[in-house]
């Protein structure tokens, strides 16, 4: 069986874009990777700069080392006509009901449904063979719900499995729950260092654990750099005004914005900076705290800096690389 990684994170850390950059990073040196879209946004597509995704496996990129990267976009209401086609063989009869809108109200008034069938498909994908009986993908990704969902969205096919005790239903939920359970399954979790996204993490891999589902390891994003030395930050924590300026004026004399050309510049910034100084001592402070919350929780941590101008293609094989370099792949 090939591994399946589910990728969440409270909305707003970037978990689809680090669930883009650990599939390529998972399908270097010529392995092949699926990356799952189970939301409906099409932010796979966006990413890569590609069209929408269909319902359809489809190559979107090449990894280092000649490796492939394949998307796919589940939708509910095909999932539905693959598993009744598979189960019940209503070819045809499927279609019907879907132009009848049966379907749709079948996932409306069953939220749950829903969930099944794309839990479904993505393991279908970690199952799937070829002719020669090799797996056909290496690793599945999917980019799940966000951290407050996630847990119920891939428990609810042993909810399913105890509703119904016997027949095709049955047989798919438990098949299903096989491979979430497995251990070649992870689910890892994209924070940011900040209270709420650190805490929602923490909280989300208690409830994993408590559904008896694995967790994977925690992915920290946007990592901003220290700017400061230890010297200037205490020099800014205590106010010492002089010393500061006394530094600000020598750095600018170097650049030639200082000394005589500029009189008195280093001591009108001296204020703005040491104001911005504190602002960057106290979020050094609360990322000290949420790395420390996140040590605790004793699993295998990945860290990405912020990239300034936002993620686009190159950024996101610079994600990858990074998560490789880290050891995510291993």
């Amino acid at each position: 069986m090939s591994r399946l990684h589910v990728v969440s994170g409270k909305g707003g850390t970037g978990k689809t874009t680090v669930a883009a950059a650990l599939a390529l990073a998972l399908a270097a040196e010529g392995k092949r990777t699926l990356l799952v879209e189970v939301e409906g946004r099409q932010g796979i597509a966006q990413l890569f700069e590609t069209e929408a995704l269909p319902y359809e496996e489809r190559k979107i990129a090449v990894a280092p080392g000649g490796g492939e990267v394949f998307a796919l976009a589940i939708d509910a209401e095909r999932a539905l006509l693959d598993y009744l086609q598979m189960f019940y063989k209503l070819g045809s009869a499927g279609r019907a009901l879907r132009k009848l809108g049966a379907i749709d109200f079948a996932t409306t008034i069953a939220p749950g449904l829903r969930d099944v069938l794309l839990t479904g498909k993505a393991c279908e994908a970690v199952r799937r063979k070829d002719r020669t009986g090799r797996f056909v993908y290496d690793h599945v990704v999917m980019d799940a719900p966000p951290t407050g969902r996630v847990t119920r969205f891939l428990n609810v096919n042993d909810e399913v499995a105890g509703l119904a005790r016997i027949g095709p239903i049955h047989n798919q939920a438990q098949a299903v729950m096989r491979v979430l359970k497995s251990p070649e399954t992870a689910v890892h979790f994209v924070t940011l260092l900040e209270e709420m996204p650190v805490q929602e993490t923490c909280d989300g891999i208690a409830e994993l654990r408590a559904a008896g589902l694995p967790v994977g390891g925690v992915v920290i994003n946007m990592v901003r750099p220290e700017i400061l030395d230890a010297a200037a930050v205490e020099a800014a924590a205590n106010g010492q005004r002089a010393a500061v300026a006394h530094a600000l004026s020598h750095s600018l004399e170097r650049t030639g914005f200082g000394g005589a050309r500029n009189p008195g510049l280093a001591e009108q910034l001296v204020d703005p900076l040491l104001a911005e100084a504190r602002e960057h001592i106290e979020r050094l402070a609360l990322e000290h705290r949420g790395r420390a919350g996140i040590a605790e929780l004793g699993l295998p941590t990945y860290e990405l800096e912020l990239l300034g101008d936002g993620v686009d293609l190159a950024g996101l094989y610079r994600m990858a690389r990074e998560l490789r370099k880290q050891g995510v792949a291993r």
